[in-house]
């Protein structure tokens, strides 16, 4: 096996480090790690035969076994590399470097990915914006969001988190932020370091090379740093720096209402210019946030002071400000038993967190009575007295009723704790027990009734069980959906296009009833190249969850353009009256839109009849600021024979009237026609872009495909009750449910108001337990319905039940009421939770 060398000279577009992760093969290079708990070199086969042909191996893992399967490989490019992780950040380093956009890279101990996903959120009018998916901001995960960055986008924004010593230097060659923004400093990964101060200095080689850094300096040992040292080996780096205390650089005041906090900026100097702001020395600028907790606003600050340096106004900025939405991370608030509400804060914990959702617990004024559940904190870096004195303090000051300590270190220093009288009534009560369980055997845990409870913990402690005894429990239906079987057959459609042709997702309708934004955010991570939705405020909310991709919206509306224009969605224009208002709308505004040309071909749905042509040319010809994106039609038939001379001249008169309008406006916009049966039964249609939907979820208009797809979604419910009930009795409403002999019963809980249509009444619809077909008996009732279970063995309450999934499939239920897979899907209703997993 001869290997390359290096460099490593790839065309792929796809870094692979994971094997689960396989979206387009021929497009992706895998680089095989050895960790401590997996090993990469298991799985070069297999990639192989999945037809991924470029690899970079470690030379410590290429044993006789690793040498015989890439002897194998006659196809394949490999070379071998001391570290994979870094030569994986060398590739990206050069990727990033064919760049000249600016760069936001932001690192801190707390905020990072919320920063992250509000600049994306505030700068998406301006920007085509690229940034870390979810939190990517380790050795792997930030060269995988820097291999994103292509020419259509205008901005990057990248996290950056560190563990270690000796590790921030490499993600600043592969992210090179030409703006940095420093969030502020806690005690996590302490003990890698000897000093908070040298944490901060290893954090700061983020920032070596940027021409500006932001920074709140009241943090006193980042600013000591930063004036001391980084100024003067980064001389030609603005500094960008706010507190509320010092009368240096921007000066932050705000004023914390029931909703919203009034912010007001100005320089403390009226005397004092900045070029870099938008106001003088002595000029104040408020705005309202809408947040109230210190930590929303804290990283609320740093996206305002971002926005006036990337020349922002106040009006626009407060315009911005008020899409942002609270990123679902941490500090979320659940509904709990009992009349409590709860604060799920067990992703986090270290000292700074603490502080954070402490000051989040207070703002919470739904109920009068605070508590705090909190395990040992682990991996401070803090002496143990010292850092439970710390805790007691902060505890004593925050006022709290009720305080519940769990671990044997926090036990061990209860003595510290103290919860003095509120408003001179009582004092508060102090528990500690030694584990988690036994605090959920105690009495205590059923006793907590009416309080906002703060629930923050180390993994170890499990305290998931806490939330679970505690939060109030949702509706006993579920939809799971395969994030897997997805991505398998996003790369099951994109093998069978080929690379050429690019990919369009239909999300509408909550993603088929799969969930939008999860799924949307999957396709973006595996590089789909747009998105569509049937509404505008489908788009808005995929916005508002940080998705970046390019979306159409299907059917616009006058009352819609402006968000259309304020998210960057692109309308379809189907009809003359869609158009002019449009077009007037956007002249109006001095604005320029992409645009998708929709052609009536023969399903007389929406779109430009033959007909219309002329009209619709005289308009684009006079109205350079509509840039025509993509020009489309539908097919009608394409997943029956019987239509197939229909499909062909459906495609031949789209050939011929998309060549019209490309001639007339000049240029080419990349055209789509197929949908899922077309890609599948007319390779000819499948042109610049496919448009993928119900394939993706699991439904093939041929034989052949289906086999090759996988289940995405399984609804499954409970049984509440069972019951055993004598022949000749009835079951249900209107007595329909006639039973012929002794039958034993079971009420599941799903009815019509979830979506299981009353179509299956009657013995028409089928359910299965433990693998049992089990039919329904009776009218299906709104919120439940009752099936035979007299054949199920060993069945009791509780059990679970499959309404549809992989060995009942939703093309049997639905060929059962005379319809298609595509209502029974969408018909799910949105109160059913839904539950996304990996295997």
């Amino acid at each position: 096996m001869k290997f390359q060398t290096a460099p490593i000279s790839t065309h792929a577009q796809y870094l692979l480090n994971d094997s689960r992760q396989l979206s387009s093969p021929s497009s992706s290079i895998f680089f095989a790690i050895k960790g401590l708990h997996h090993d990469g070199h298991q799985y070069l086969d297999d990639l192989y035969r999945k037809g991924v042909r470029e690899f970079v191996v470690e030379k410590s893992a290429c044993n006789i076994g690793v040498m015989r399967e890439l002897s194998q490989m006659p196809e394949a490019k490999v070379w071998q590399v001391e570290d994979s992780i870094l030569s994986m950040q060398e590739v990206a380093a050069q990727h990033r470097a064919q760049f000249t956009i600016p760069v936001i890279g932001v690192t801190g101990s707390n905020g990072k990915t919320v920063v992250k996903e509000w600049l994306s959120q505030l700068l998406a009018n301006r920007f085509q914006i690229v940034k870390s998916p979810k939190s990517y901001n380790s050795q792997i995960g930030v060269p995988l969001s820097v291999w994103q960055m292509n020419k259509a986008h205008t901005l990057a924004i990248f996290e950056a988190g560190i563990s270690r010593p000796e590790e921030m230097e490499a993600l600043q060659k592969v992210i090179q932020p030409t703006i940095g923004i420093f969030t502020n400093i806690g005690t996590a990964h302490n003990e890698f370091f000897t000093e908070t101060s040298q944490k901060i200095r290893e954090k700061m080689k983020l920032f070596q090379q940027s021409k500006t850094l932001i920074y709140c300096s009241d943090y006193v040992e980042i600013d000591e740093i930063v004036k001391k040292e980084f100024i003067f080996e980064n001389p030609s780096c603005k500094i960008l720096s706010w507190s509320r205390v010092l009368p240096f650089g921007i000066r932050v005041d705000w004023e914390v209402g029931l909703q919203n906090t009034l912010v007001t900026l100005q320089l403390d100097d009226p005397d004092t210019e900045k070029e870099d702001l938008p106001f003088q020395g002595g000029h104040a600028m408020k705005l309202d946030v809408p947040f109230t907790d210190e930590a929303s606003i804290e990283n609320a600050i740093h996206c305002i002071v971002s926005m006036i340096h990337l020349g922002y106004n106040e009006l626009e900025i407060q315009a911005r400000l008020q899409i942002l939405r609270p990123i679902s991370m941490r500090l979320e608030m659940k509904q709990g038993v009992r009349g409590n509400y709860l604060i799920d804060d067990t992703y986090n914990n270290d000292l700074a967190g603490l502080t954070i959702a402490l000051n989040f617990l207070n703002q919470q004024k739904q109920r009068e009575t605070k508590v705090l559940i909190l395990s040992d904190l682990l991996e401070t870096g803090v002496v143990e007295s010292e850092l439970y004195k710390h805790i007691a303090h902060l505890v004593k000051a925050k006022h709290l009723d009720m305080v519940i300590g769990i671990g044997e270190i926090i036990t061990r220093n209860c003595g510290l704790f103290s919860i003095p009288a509120k408003n001179g009534v009582h004092e508060g009560a102090l528990h500690f027990f030694r584990t988690t369980q036994d605090f959920l055997e105690s009495r205590l845990i059923k006793e907590i009734k009416d309080s906002v409870i703060l629930v923050k913990g180390a993994r170890k402690f499990g305290f998931e069980q806490v939330v679970s005894k505690l939060v109030k429990k949702t509706h006993g239906t579920i939809l799971e959906i395969n994030l897997d079987a997805i991505t398998h057959n996003l790369n099951y459609y994109r093998d069978k296009i080929g690379q050429q042709t690019k990919i369009m997702v239909m999300v509408k309708a909550f993603a088929y009833g799969a969930g939008s934004t999860e799924v949307a955010n999957l396709l973006q991570f595996h590089g789909v190249d747009y998105l569509t939705v049937a509404y505008a405020d489908e788009g808005v909310a995929l916005r508002q969850n940080g998705v970046y991709l390019p979306i159409m919206v299907m059917n616009p509306s006058p009352n819609d353009f402006e968000q259309i224009i304020q998210y960057n969605l692109e309308p379809e224009i189907y009809s003359k009256r869609i158009l002019r208002e449009f077009s007037e709308y956007i002249d109006e505004h001095h604005l320029t839109a992409k645009i998708h040309i929709k052609l009536d071909t023969g399903m007389h749905r929406l779109g430009f009849e033959k007909h219309e042509l002329p009209a619709l040319l005289e308009v684009l010809t006079c109205n350079p600021n509509l840039w025509v994106s993509t020009i489309f039609s539908h097919l009608v038939g394409a997943d029956g024979a019987e239509h197939d001379d229909f499909t062909r001249n459906q495609a031949a008169l789209y050939t011929e009237m998309a060549n019209e309008i490309s001639e007339a406006i000049g240029y080419f916009p990349s055209r789509h026609l197929a949908n899922s049966a077309g890609i599948a039964r007319f390779p000819e249609a499948r042109l610049d872009m496919v448009r993928l939907g119900i394939g993706l979820y699991g439904v093939a208009a041929t034989p052949e495909d289906q086999a090759q797809l996988q289940t995405v979604g399984t609804l499954k419910t409970v049984i509440s009750q069972i019951k055993t009930v004598d022949a000749n009795e009835t079951v249900g409403y209107s007595r329909k449910g006639i039973l012929n002999r002794k039958t034993k019963t079971a009420t599941i809980a799903i009815g019509y108001a979830d979506g299981f249509d009353r179509g299956f009444s009657r013995g028409n619809g089928e359910v299965l337990v433990h693998g049992v077909r089990c039919k329904v008996i009776g009218n299906i009732c709104m919120d439940m319905c009752m099936i035979d279970v007299t054949d199920v063995p060993n069945v009791q309450e509780g059990d679970e039940v499959i309404i549809f999934g992989k060995d009942l499939s939703i093309i049997e239920l639905a060929q059962k009421i005379d319809t298609i897979p595509y209502e029974i899907l969408t018909n799910v209703s949105e109160r059913v939770k839904r539950v996304f997993f990996q295997v």
